[in-house]
């Protein structure tokens, strides 16, 4: 997979990056349902994917325990040095906590020039009730690069077990910024799956999580994801927990602590159950903070146009 780059961050040096700042606001905006209101074409990329019986059924069947078991982590190590900017160095970080699976959480399985990939992902609220939440170099390469093909979401991924069967996508949505420059700002992605073979939505099977946008910034978060990189092995889901604090290079991201690696990207930060940010990047000299984009207005676009879908 190529991976998006940014330029290395020298001491006192700044960060120039593509895309549109989040806005914060005094009130958050918690999103249950959404129409194609609120879509904003300029900001959102898409690409159609399984749509016939046969595609699904060729996406299912591509996805063997096999080729899930020796897929590759799709991590994001940006180059540079964050803990210049940084109050402290820190040197550790709470090891992440083992968890029981969660049907509204699960990997996520996907191709790009013809490499296989996994990542992590979360059953989203909305109206069509199909929408998966990733960052979104999970399903699309960033910098003008192409879009995922083969894209699965397993929930509740355990050892190998997939309770609630595998579900195929039939359209992807990422950001403009993401997808035309790379910009982590807008890291994030969202998948449409397809019902099951007795007709049923995802979130009718598995449940899900709200989405929620523009809330405070240096919220407490748990994240969730299954870090597939040394020392883990992807096989089980693990957590993190903690405050977020900015990124000290001057994006509009937040990082908490965590030592989570490459396997977990695209998985769900909650706070007090809302879904309001995915696992996205680490900075190379600081593997115990995890990043993630700040959800505001363009990543509620992307995700009305999904939910629209």
């Amino acid at each position: 997979m190529r991976r998006p780059v940014i330029r290395s961050l020298l001491a006192g040096a700044a960060l120039v990056v593509s895309g549109i700042a989040a806005t914060p606001a005094l009130a958050g905006t918690d999103v249950t349902t959404a129409t194609a209101d609120g879509i904003r074409a300029s900001e959102v990329v898409h690409q159609e994917l399984a749509t016939t019986r046969a595609q699904q059924r060729a996406a299912q069947a591509y996805w063997t325990p096999e080729r899930m078991r020796a897929a590759i982590p799709a991590d994001v190590i940006v180059t540079g040095d964050a803990s210049t900017a940084s109050p402290k160095k820190r040197d550790f970080a709470p090891a992440a906590v083992p968890e029981n699976p969660r049907s509204q959480l699960g990997k996520v399985f996907f191709t790009i020039g013809g490499t296989d990939y996994v990542c992590s992902g979360t059953a989203t609220t909305s109206s069509n009730g199909d929408v998966v939440t990733t960052a979104g170099h999970c399903l699309h390469e960033g910098g003008g690069g192409a879009f995922a093909s083969q894209f699965t979401f397993v929930p509740a991924y355990d050892n190998g077990s997939a309770p609630y069967g595998q579900w195929s996508a039939s359209d992807l949505f990422t950001s403009s910024g993401w997808a035309n420059s790379g910009d982590f700002n807008v890291d994030v992605g969202f998948a449409v799956m397809n019902e099951n073979s007795s007709g049923q939505s995802l979130t009718s099977v598995v449940g899900s999580h709200p989405i929620a946008f523009n809330l405070a910034r240096g919220l407490s978060y748990t994240s969730y994801g299954y870090p597939a990189a040394a020392p883990f092995n992807g096989q089980r889901l693990y957590s993190c927990s903690g405050t977020a604090r900015n990124d000290p290079s001057g994006l509009q991201t937040q990082g908490i602590t965590c030592d989570m690696t490459g396997g977990s990207s695209g998985g769900g930060w909650l706070t007090s159950n809302r879904l309001n940010s995915v696992n996205s990047y680490k900075y190379n000299n600081d593997p115990n903070t995890m990043y993630g984009p700040f959800f505001g207005s363009t990543a509620q676009s992307v995700y009305n146009a999904a939910a629209a879908a």
